[in-house]
């Protein structure tokens, strides 16, 4: 690497040279110095000034016009057409940090642990690179005009524009704005979304309904959904010519119109998505609760409904303000359903779609829509925390919490109970439509002739003498989706859990910043995420729009929070004088971690493992818009016919990936494995030997 920058260098590219020169200095004071060249005092400035060279020179490349003609005369790479930084430019990058990092350990860094120095740092520059970078770049993309030129006044001409603020629809029959829409439907989606999600684990934790398990399964089903998939099953029920549609117009005379074109169907597919994810959120805050708290309450002659409204409700305030939030931001990213049923009720991330593949392309308004997108975003966090506030709302201490659970007031039995069966019939009506659609001639229709026509079509295969052939349409898209799956999970997963291992067992200047940084990818919307990545990967320094690799990076840092979280539970739980006994017998940081730690999170490497595994399957908000002909994915095929009005393709195709995923998931517990804690799990029923006592 060293070689070859020198010999570019020499060659011609003389911006090559003070990079090589801060290699060599490096070099040449671990010669003088030996062992003591990590505490020297110039390894650690030679080393960021290596860095900042690197990236001076890289970034460089990326600025035109005459308003950059200075950085053009101290950077020739700019006026020479240099095409940014590669894979050695990128390793060189890396060992600069693992330099620095050297070096900081040297001086007490994460009390002297390289391992835990070198993570820091790692971390910290690609999170700069891959999450910071992107949406700088976004940005500074909504300040410039279509012709490239930059105007601080085109932003306010953008966000100013009529067809986005528009309140209309609030006291008469005309649209609103795109923006009043997407708070409407965010709003409703995340209210319903929560609603439906609490009854349904009011009715699991306190009532003794039969077919527990079944319900915990039937939830599980929308996690594991491709998008699309959910709106066109809706559009082959409640359509015009929909099955349940006909009923209607047969039993009652009601006419067929397009009422599941628009907010209602929008709303009604989003409900049937988000309320599974709430619901699992809710059962466990419900579970959670000390019974004794209701028991105390029952005790002070308070009635069951008195009790739910003053003790059980404020208890469950953090995880309702949680369960809204995931919902909310969720509707705003969501880009599958409000493109097969939106008709003409625009949302943002449809708006910012089309104005990055549409016929004019307009990076610079589809990045001022994202940066709306974000800050919706922002102020809902920003809200939750004001809502939920600074109060306590512990209930699980040390103390003895064997009381029993206040059982459901009657007055909320039969709403929850009619919201959840009303929820099963419409998600098993949507599900029987999947299981069924894909193998008829034409579900959308009605016409039930069995054919494995529409199999056939997508993944058509041939054996011959030379060997296996693939002529379905479906199969690369398939490949590249299992491809960029596989190797995206681990890389999440490594991630995810050495972030989480940083944060909770070491101790190091700006800790807390450097969590927030790790959570904020999570916060930010898919189809921001989409766009940032255009804005910032499209043009050089980092020119990686087309390939696999942006589809790998943009999955591995918008989960790796999830890994992150699952991890800091897991280790919670885990007692530190563990790693310090390992680390007392002459293990380092890295050893221990392999030898003790990962061992013992297992549990939060499967959940990082299969929420990873399954996101980059079915995501689709941000990759529609980072996805190639040569690097296509399945969500933008099935978003493809969907479009094309080919449903039943579409469906088998979705079939095919829920099969896939059932399987890898199996697949990806039994490598895992079972964490070993040493409990026994059954009584023993002799004495123990004379030996042991």
């Amino acid at each position: 690497m060293l070689g070859s920058a020198l010999a570019e260098g020499l060659a011609g590219r003389l911006w090559l040279l003070p990079v090589v020169a801060a290699m060599l200095a490096l070099a040449a004071m671990r010669g003088v110095a030996g062992e003591r060249w990590r505490a020297h005092g110039a390894t650690l400035p030679l080393a960021v000034a290596g860095l900042a060279l690197l990236i001076f020179q890289a970034f460089a490349v990326g600025l035109r016009g005459p308003s950059v003609d200075w950085i053009a005369a101290l950077a020739p790479a700019a006026s020479l057409g240099q095409t940014g930084i590669g894979l050695g430019g990128f390793l060189a990058g890396l060992a600069f940090c693992g330099l620095i990092a050297d070096a900081l350990a040297a001086r007490g860094f994460c009390r002297g642990d390289r391992f835990a120095s070198a993570g820091v740092v790692i971390v910290v520059a690609l999170l700069s690179l891959f999450v910071f970078f992107p949406i700088f770049k976004l940005a500074t993309a909504s300040l410039v005009r279509p012709d490239g030129t930059l105007a601080f006044a085109a932003f306010g001409e953008r966000l100013m524009a009529g067809d986005l603020w528009g309140t209309a629809c609030l006291y008469s029959s005309a649209r609103c704005g795109v923006v009043v829409n997407t708070l409407i439907l965010g709003i409703l989606a995340g209210v319903i979304s929560t609603a439906l999600g609490l009854a349904l684990a009011l009715l699991v934790a306190r009532t003794s309904i039969p077919f527990k398990n079944t319900l915990r399964a039937v939830s599980i089903l929308p996690i594991i959904t491709p998008p699309f998939v959910v709106g066109v099953a809706i559009v082959v029920l409640f359509g015009r010519t929909g099955l349940v549609t006909g009923w209607m117009y047969d039993w009652f005379g009601i006419v067929p119109s397009r009422w599941i074109y628009g907010l209602p169907g929008v709303l009604l597919a989003q409900v049937l998505s988000f309320a599974p994810v709430t619901f699992l959120v809710l059962l466990g805050a419900v579970e959670a609760i000390n019974p004794t708290l209701e028991e105390a309450s029952k005790t002070l002659g308070a009635r069951p409904l008195a009790t739910f409204r003053t003790v059980t409700w404020p208890l469950l305030r953090p995880a309702l303000a949680a369960a809204f939030l995931l919902a909310f931001i969720e509707s705003l990213a969501d880009f599958g359903n409000p493109i097969v049923l939106g008709g003409g009720y625009e949302v943002l991330s449809i708006k910012i779609f089309f104005a990055v593949v549409g016929a004019r392309y307009d990076l610079g308004n589809a990045a001022m829509l994202a940066m709306i997108l974000l800050a919706l975003t922002l102020g809902a966090f920003w809200l939750q925390q004001r809502w939920v506030g600074r109060k306590s709302y512990v209930t699980v201490t040390g103390k003895s919490d064997a009381g029993l659970y206040a059982p459901l007031p009657k007055a909320m039995t039969i709403p929850v109970a009619l919201a959840a069966v009303s929820w099963v019939a419409v998600t098993l009506g949507v599900y029987a439509v999947i299981v069924i659609g894909g193998f008829v001639t034409d579900i959308g229709r009605w016409d039930l002739t069995p054919t494995f026509r529409h199999l056939s079509t997508a993944f058509s295969f041939e054996v011959g003498m030379d060997g296996l052939r693939l002529y379905g349409s479906a199969w690369n898209s398939l490949q590249t989706t299992l491809w960029v799956a596989a190797i995206a999970a681990p890389l999440t997963t490594a991630i995810g859990i050495l972030t989480a291992y940083l944060v909770s067992r070491q101790e190091f200047f700006g800790k807390r910043a450097f969590e927030f940084g790790t959570m904020l990818s999570f916060a930010i919307p898919g189809t921001v995420v989409g766009v940032s990545y255009v804005a910032a990967f499209n043009v050089p320094p980092v020119d990686i729009t087309g390939t696999a690799a942006i589809l790998i990076i943009c999955f591995v840092f918008r989960n790796m929070p999830v890994g992150m979280r699952a991890g800091i539970a897991a280790l919670a739980q885990i007692d530190r004088s563990l790693e310090e006994a390992s680390q007392t017998l002459g293990a380092r940081g890295m050893a221990s971690m392999r030898t003790v730690v990962l061992p013992l999170v297992r549990p939060a490497i499967f959940t990082a493992m299969i929420y990873s595994f399954v996101t980059a399957m079915t995501a689709v908000s941000a990759v529609i818009f980072l996805v190639s002909a040569r690097h296509n994915m399945a969500t933008a095929y099935i978003m493809g016919r969907v479009e094309n009005g080919e449903y039943p393709l579409a469906i088998a195709y979705s079939a095919v990936l829920m099969i896939i995923m059932i399987v890898c998931v199996l697949l990806i517990s039994l490598v895992i494995g079972r964490r070993k804690l040493g409990r026994r799990t059954e009584l023993q029923g002799v004495a123990a030997p004379a030996a042991a006592i």
